[in-house]
């Protein structure tokens, strides 16, 4: 099955979707990565991403293939000026913050003010609070991640990447909305042009 990715790459059997993860340095961004990918959890083994990683995995969704191109950015700084690169190109942004850390959530509008300069109009975000698994050093509730989330018209969750809860499903959640978007963007495309 061929299809045309909404950039105009044609993916053979496959819709590419570059997704980036993007949050303070030190709200799990790597240790989200590594759960999805790995299904496991690395105690105290990152130190801070310098620049990008990255990493593919193909998921299905809706009996399609989606081959999600990961990019793990970091998150100080000194090194906004290469995140902001990767950002236009981006399908889909994960945005964290870590639930026990009033400033890595204070932050997330700055955070998403870069992204609307940067990203394009189209880009996918979901904004989600990691770390739940220390729930009894939380200093973000779940309705104020809930409220921001609204406030910006973007879906929330609360993930954990220490235990895997919701990691999977975030990762698919934003692969499943922008295949939607893209067949049905395609299809109202192509019969217009019909």
């Amino acid at each position: 099955m061929n299809r045309i990715g909404d950039k105009g790459q044609l993916v053979i059997g496959c819709v590419l979707l570059q997704t980036i993860l993007v949050g303070d340095s030190g709200v799990g961004k790597t240790s989200l990565l590594v759960q999805f990918d790995q299904g496991k959890f690395i105690p105290g083994s990152f130190s801070a991403t310098v620049g990008i990683g990255f990493t593919n995995k193909v998921v299905t969704v809706d009996n399609v293939k989606v081959k999600l191109q990961i990019w793990d950015t970091a998150g100080q700084e000194r090194f906004r000026s290469v995140t902001h690169a990767y950002y236009r190109d981006a399908h889909a942004l994960l945005l964290l913050y870590d639930i026990t850390s009033k400033s890595s959530f204070d932050n997330i509008r700055a955070w998403l003010t870069e992204i609307h300069e940067y990203a394009q109009s189209d880009v996918v975000i979901m904004l989600l609070g990691n770390k739940t698994d220390m729930s009894s050093e939380r200093a973000i509730r779940r309705d104020e991640g809930e409220r921001l989330a609204r406030e910006y018209s973007v879906p929330f969750m609360e993930t954990s990447a220490k235990t895997g809860v919701n990691v999977e499903l975030a990762f698919t959640a934003v692969a499943k909305y922008k295949t939607v978007y893209t067949q049905w963007h395609f299809n109202t495309v192509h019969t217009w042009l019909l």
